[in-house]
């Protein structure tokens, strides 16, 4: 029902808003009043009525809508939509863009469509933020190399996570590095000091961006929130980063790749690591991912170190985000922190 897709709009709309982005968020109210007029949004959302609002929000059907949108801003075909859209140092206009938007949602609709028919897929590379302390963590605690396995990677991005540079609190970390990764940090400071040596590293994800085709590096930066400026310039960087780097992401099934991947290695601590990606997985998959990885654990020992680090919602609060580290032999699970989504704020517990 068009009823379920405006909560849903609506829904996603106070999201944006707590995450930090008003033009989305009132770009999102706009969109479901249009759809309650019968406006032109609701050819675009014709696939999905009938759906109720808990589908609705699983597919990112509002996200898709906003992505698709940017994508066409970000494309140069519609120059009066790209005029209306957010620019530092300017107001943003959301009653503008949505009018601009309705007349390209009419003359653009086959191309908003086609990009509204596959998920999202995002490469927020401050996650890396996140994920630091677990991999300082672990080379503290193993006094090992690392070996580092991404699954569901996207691009690739926080594959290249220890050529970053960070800034926590008072403290730095990382290279002296064009990608500049800031964060509100609470709580005591992870094991700065902590010796860390990549030897190895790889990723998966089931559709890979191609960081080399220029539609998939726009539609990677298309699901960036256009009025948040600095999480785009850091994207811009990341993905520079990681084409000077060559890093390249297998097409691969989460569960077969891990298998065949990212067993323990003698003389390394081998890290399978992810972040927002459990949360979409079917729950027999989950079940097959945990199954496969607690395997691989139990064919860790002290030299050839198993661990499992993870950026994603706790079971019991999916609205939350947090990270868990399991490391093996031992196979002990501990929460390291609360975290932003975006990596914007993290709260370290350990």
């Amino acid at each position: 029902m068009s009823n379920d897709l405006a909560k849903a709009l609506r829904l996603q709309s106070r999201a944006c808003a707590f995450l930090g982005s008003p033009f989305h968020a009132e770009l999102l109210n706009l969109a479901a009043a249009d759809l309650e007029a019968g406006g032109p949004v609701t050819a675009l959302l014709a696939p999905w009525m009938g759906t109720d609002v808990k589908a609705i929000i699983s597919a990112a059907v509002p996200l898709r809508l906003l992505g698709a949108l940017h994508d066409l801003v970000l494309s140069g075909d519609a120059p009066a939509l790209t005029a209306a859209y957010p620019k530092p140092g300017a107001t943003a206009n959301a009653e503008a863009a949505w009018q601009e938007a309705a007349r390209a949602m009419v003359e653009h609709q086959a191309g908003l469509a086609a990009f509204m028919q596959h998920e999202p897929q995002t490469n927020e590379v401050r996650r890396s933020v996140c994920l630091l302390g677990g991999f300082l963590t672990i080379a503290q605690e193993t006094g090992l190399p690392l070996r580092c396995f991404e699954i569901a990677a996207s691009a690739g991005l926080n594959l290249s996570w220890d050529q970053y540079r960070y800034s926590l609190a008072d403290a730095a970390w990382g290279p002296d590095s064009p990608v500049r990764l800031p964060t509100e940090w609470s709580g005591p400071l992870p094991p700065l000091h902590a010796k860390v040596e990549v030897i190895d590293r790889a990723a998966c994800d089931r559709r890979p961006v191609d960081l080399t085709d220029p539609i998939q590096r726009r539609r990677l930066l298309a699901y960036v929130w256009p009025d948040q400026f600095e999480r785009l310039d850091r994207l811009r960087a990341a993905i520079d980063l990681a084409l000077a780097r060559n890093i390249k992401v297998e097409a691969a099934d989460a569960v077969e790749w891990t298998a065949r991947t990212a067993g323990p290695a003698p003389g390394a601590a081998t890290v399978i690591y992810h972040s927002v990606f459990w949360q979409y997985m079917p729950p027999e998959s989950q079940a097959a991912l945990r199954k496969t990885i607690e395997y691989l654990g139990v064919g860790a020992t002290t030299q050839a170190p198993l661990a499992w680090l993870r950026m994603e919602p706790p079971p019991e609060n999916l609205a939350g985000m947090e990270v868990r580290l399991t490391l093996w032999p031992g196979g002990e699970e501990r929460v390291l922190a609360d975290v932003h989504p975006h990596g914007a704020a993290v709260n370290w517990r350990a």
